[in-house]
């Protein structure tokens, strides 16, 4: 199911542009550069979110990344849904998960989203939010892949939607999951491989 759209075309528009600038703020290169961790594209997976920031050792600073990359996602859907409405809070959702994914300040190289998504969906629906980060935390602490994880917590978060009801999230959901089964590629490439790392593990 979708929303129904009753904002504005042109004020949907002027949500997704500043949410999607919102998103592409890239809070793991800064707080890896505030603690003195180094660019964070050269150590690890290269990649930008809190996973790559816990292989530097600095739990603290992949906590701070976690909680800043999850806030933007919420704050973009909340002050979306404050101005405009539910429409408007899906639109910002999407949005800043794509600049997270896509950053312009990093010539569109970003991120996996998975912070990102997860904060969203608490600022959307925060059972369903709830529900997606206890599956996240269950895989996670039976297989100890961050991937996995993410990749498990987005698929069943579309079947969440509708069971907690919020059915009109599951279109979202769905495009959502679309985008970090995307961005997890090569992920689920080195897990057939049996080669992916593992939570903790320094790069």
């Amino acid at each position: 199911m979708i929303p129904e759209f009753v904002t504005h075309p042109a004020l949907l528009v002027l949500v997704a542009l500043g949410a999607y600038l919102l998103g592409a703020v890239p809070f793991g290169i800064v707080t890896a550069r505030v603690l003195g961790l180094g660019d964070l594209r050269r150590i690890g997976s290269g990649n930008i979110g809190a996973t790559n920031v816990l292989r530097t050792g600095s739990r603290g600073g992949a906590l701070a990344t976690l909680v800043l990359d999850a806030g933007k996602g919420a704050a973009a859907a909340l002050m979306a849904r404050a101005a405009l409405g539910e429409d408007a809070a899906q639109i910002a959702a999407l949005a800043a998960f794509a600049g997270h994914v896509w950053p312009v300040y990093l010539r569109f190289h970003g991120g996996k989203g998975v912070a990102t998504f997860l904060g969203t969906l608490i600022a959307l629906a925060w059972p369903v939010g709830l529900a997606a980060c206890a599956t996240w935390l269950v895989v996670a602490a039976l297989t100890r892949y961050s991937s996995l994880s993410a990749l498990v917590a987005a698929v069943v978060a579309i079947g969440w939607a509708p069971l907690l009801g919020h059915a009109a999230l599951t279109l979202l959901m769905a495009l959502l999951a679309a985008m970090i089964l995307w961005t997890h590629r090569a992920n689920i490439a080195r897990l057939r491989a049996g080669t992916e790392t593992k939570i903790g593990r320094k790069g």
